[in-house]
């Protein structure tokens, strides 16, 4: 990755783009960083232009895509090429990492813990970035604990969905003819299309990602009360509860993100801290 703290922030914020959406979208375009930045065309291609010249081997332009591609050397510069730049800039909308990434903004006494980033090939999120916007069906070949050495499958994925500390794609299963989860650093081999979507199974249709459930969480009432309430202060809690609302099929996903395993009780209350004050009316989403 190239030292970008000499760059002001607009430009690398730019630049950064360029990336990001050419390495996983496959093309940039001029239009494309011009609705980003809220620029002019013409600024936008001076953009590219000067990428360009700071990355020669990165992007040759595509007359039959009419934007720009990366070649077979491309190398980024000015990001990490890790599939959670792109998966982020998606959920955010708005910003690339931080609003503060690249300022060379020295913070003293802090640190964080870095996590497992998993290894996905930029071929198969173009893929699957595709097939969700156009409502295609691919051909995949996926891995599972029942089939660990792949399986030829086919789906129609709508929504790249990040949960417990990975990424998946939420898509109709023709083989069991249901909408189900897939990791996405499952998948073997580059994804396939095999046409246009039979019936209708895009995300409007998936009935349980239509749905919104509350999950109620209160202190694990074992422990004392003074305890119970230095809890409901380190969660925010009012009342005694703290309520999420989310998508029936990420309820399961919310849980564990927040430290609850919803089948099992830790003996030790102070272990536990937090339990689920409404399971039963959860039951449907909190099965493995």
């Amino acid at each position: 990755m190239t030292e970008t703290t000499s760059l002001p922030w607009d430009i690398l914020a730019r630049y950064r783009l360029i990336e990001i959406l050419a390495l996983w979208e496959g093309r940039i375009t001029a239009s494309q960083l011009g609705t980003a930045f809220d620029i002019g065309r013409q600024q936008a291609q001076k953009m590219i232009r000067q990428y360009r010249k700071q990355a020669p081997a990165n992007l040759i332009y595509d007359n039959s895509r009419k934007g720009f591609i990366p070649q077979d050397t491309f190398q980024p510069c000015y990001t990490l090429g890790k599939v959670e730049e792109y998966l982020h800039f998606l959920g955010s909308n708005t910003q690339l990492d931080s609003p503060f990434a690249g300022l060379g903004i020295g913070v003293a006494n802090t640190e964080s813990l870095p996590l497992p980033s998993r290894q996905l090939s930029p071929a198969v999120v173009r893929a699957l970035v595709k097939a969700a916007r156009q409502n295609e069906r691919l051909e995949v070949n996926y891995a599972s604990f029942r089939a660990p050495e792949g399986e030829d499958r086919i789906i129609v994925p709508h929504t790249l969905v990040f949960a417990a500390g990975r990424w998946h794609v939420r898509a109709f299963c023709e083989k069991h003819q249901d909408y189900r989860d897939f990791v996405l650093s499952r998948f073997r081999d580059i994804p396939e299309a095999c046409g246009a979507m039979l019936g209708t199974h895009d995300q409007t249709h998936d009935q349980d990602w239509q749905t919104y459930v509350d999950v109620c969480l209160i202190p694990d009432q074992r422990l004392p009360e003074a305890e119970r309430r230095l809890i409901e202060a380190d969660y925010g809690m009012e009342a005694g509860r703290l309520v999420l609302n989310c998508r029936g099929p990420l309820v399961l996903y919310a849980l564990l993100t927040i430290g609850v395993n919803p089948n099992h009780s830790e003996p030790e209350p102070r272990a536990q801290q937090i339990e689920i004050a409404n399971r039963a009316e959860l039951s449907e989403w909190i099965h493995w």
